[in-house]
Formats: C-alpha cells, sequence, structure tokens
C-alpha cells in the first residue's frame, strides 16, 4: 500500500498461472503491470503447469482442495498410477498454492509416469475453521487417512486416465508417518509408499507437538496428585496389517523425528515376519541433507518398479544423478 493509500501493490502467483505483480487503485481498478516472471524457456524445455482441483471428503460434504501434478508427455488414451504426496498437519498441509520450487519434487515424481496429486484433509490447515483445524483432535493416526482415500477415488471417477487399482503414497516426516499408517489401515487400496523419517511412534516424538495436536487425560490420585498422560495410536501396532510394499527411510542422526520411530516400526514389521525395505542414510538429520537427491531417486525406482512394473534393480549406478554431476 502506498503512504497515500491511493495505491497498493498485489504480487500473485498461484500454481498455474505466471507469477505477477501489478499496480491497482483503492478502488481495485488496475493501473498497470509492474512485471511478469518470464517463463518461456520453462515451457519450451516442455513444462506444464498443475493443476488444481476440488473433491468432497469422507462426510460427503465438506470440500477438499488439492493439485494435480502430470507427466508432461500426459496422454489422455493411456492409464496412470496415482500417487498421494501428504503432509496431515494438523498445523498445515501439504498442498502448493503458489507457483515455485517448494514442491518440485512432486512435479518431477509425476514424470516417472505417475500422476501425483496433494490434497488437504479434514483435521488439516488451521486457516479453514476451528472445526476443520480440530477434527483429528484425539485421534492423530487414522483422521486423514479417509479423506485420502476418497479423494484419489473421486479423481478416478472423474477422470479414466487414473488406474484407482495402483495407488501410491509418500510423504516425509508426519507425511512418513501418514504414508505407512494408510498402508496398515487400508492395506487393500494403498499398494505402495515410501516413507520418510516418520514419527510412527508419537509417544517417543516431541511432546509439545503430541500433546498439543491430540490432547492430553488429566489424572487425579486418591492422594489428590495430578498427572497428565496422553496415548496415540502408533503405526506398529497395526504392523501385522501390511499387505503391499513399503520403503521406510530415516537418516541416523534425525535431529527432529528420532530414528527409533523408524527402528521401532522396523522391529514391529519383522516380528510380524513381512517383507519390506528399510534404508538408512548415513549422517543425515531430518532433511536427509546431501542425499536428499539421492532419495528422490531411490522412490522413483521403487513407485516405478510396483505401481509400473519398470524394474532399474539390476543397474547399479544411478545414471540420472551422475549426469546432474558438474565435470571435472
Amino acid at each position: 500500500m502506498s503512504e497515500s493509500s491511493k495505491y497498493f501493490v498485489n504480487n500473485s502467483s498461484r500454481v498455474n498461472t505466471t507469477p505477477e505483480s501489478v499496480l491497482y487503485n483503492s478502488n481495485g481498478q488496475k493501473v498497470m503491470t509492474l512485471e511478469k516472471a518470464d517463463l518461456s524457456l520453462l515451457f519450451a524445455a516442455g513444462y506444464k503447469f498443475p493443476e488444481p482441483f476440488k473433491v468432497k471428503a469422507g462426510d460427503g460434504t465438506t470440500d477438499l482442495y488439492g493439485v494435480m501434478y502430470k507427466p508432461f508427455d500426459f496422454d489422455s488414451t493411456r492409464t496412470y498410477p496415482i500417487v498421494e504426496y501428504v503432509y496431515p498437519g494438523p498445523q498445515t498441509e501439504a498442498v502448493n498454492k503458489s507457483f515455485g520450487r517448494s514442491m518440485d519434487r512432486i512435479d518431477r515424481l509425476a514424470q516417472f509416469g505417475f500422476i501425483v496429486i496433494t490434497v488437504g484433509n479434514r483435521g488439516g490447515h488451521p486457516s479453514r475453521s476451528q472445526w476443520y483445524h480440530t477434527y483429528g483432535y484425539g485421534n492423530l493416526r487414522d483422521y486423514g487417512l479417509e479423506d485420502k482415500k476418497v479423494a484419489a477415488e473421486q479423481l478416478a471417477d472423474r477422470y479414466k486416465y487414473i488406474d484407482i487399482n495402483r495407488v501410491g503414497i509418500t510423504g516425509h516426516s508426519g507425511g512418513g508417518f501418514m504414508s505407512t499408517a494408510a498402508m496398515l489401515v487400508y492395506p487393500d487400496f494403498f499398494k505402495v509408499a515410501v516413507s520418510g523419517a516418520g514419527n510412527h511412534e508419537n509417544q517417543i516424538y516431541n511432546r509439545w507437538w503430541s500433546e498439543r495436536h491430540h490432547g492430553v487425560t488429566e489424572k487425579v490420585s486418591a492422594k489428590g496428585d495430578t498427572t497428565f498422560s496422553y496415548q496415540i495410536n502408533k503405526n506398529t501396532e497395526l504392523a501385522k496389517n501390511l499387505k503391499g510394499r513399503l520403503l521406510i527411510a530415516t537418516g541416523d542422526i534425525d535431529n527432529n523425528v528420532h530414528p527409533a520411530n523408524s527402528i521401532r516400526m522396523v522391529d514391529a514389521l519383522i516380528k510380524a515376519n513381512k517383507r519390506f525395505d528399510f534404508l538408512l542414510l548415513p549422517g543425515q538429520r531430518h532433511g536427509f541433507g546431501d542425499m536428499t537427491e539421492y532419495f528422490f531417486w531411490k522412490m522413483g525406482d521403487y513407485f516405478s518398479q510396483y505401481l509400473l512394473g519398470d524394474s532399474k534393480m539390476n543397474e547399479v549406478d544411478m545414471t540420472e544423478i551422475n549426469r546432474e554431476k558438474p565435470q571435472k
């Protein structure tokens, strides 16, 4: 807003539009475009904007908003597996609203040959409403899973190019927790998951986050002593339900979600006699650091193998990463 309050600048950016800055007067009338990003080289390389969409939540009433990412060589006559990138919150949602690089690996994952979506869920972002945000209070493991399932089903009904029998799911941190939970709560629906740095047992995660979003129970003893406890459902409790393919990954010095979360999940799966995959990233904290790119290609290979039947497991070198390295 100008000092005189006669003009203001609107910096607009959406996932499916070119970012621009526009000058308006106080009546809301456009005065002029100040600047607009030049995406010509991006489009010349084959880039296409992702597509916003709206579906209903599991209650059949609540609107959920999401974004769909397609392969740049998308062919509507083909059928594609669908992969959901998830982060349940409840303090935020993994749905990108503006154009930028913050979700670039979602775009890249679609180029393997998938329809990739991000979509909100009840119990998510607090900006919508108190009811929406607190929907998961007291049910911190399962609250968002139904909405992820019905969102994929509605999109498959809407678009024939989505194969609802080949559904993958992936996420990091809370998304690692959620993607594994989805495989165990809906084992016949979600076929493949890649779960990074998941807080699979929230009792050993940061108490301030778990207590705030799940709630605590106050207990008063016969002597009048007061204690507080919380019991959040664990992924490890459902290890016996696993049917599909699951890759669990963690850094061994994760400074946010302790590696014990993943190790306990591995222990439960072994004791349940389940086949699964486990990737330990040495010397990496919560964000996987300089092994992030390696993990991305590992994820792409995993989904390609089990959703597309296109395996590169017989190839030792990740040639795509090698091509990215500067030549000496």
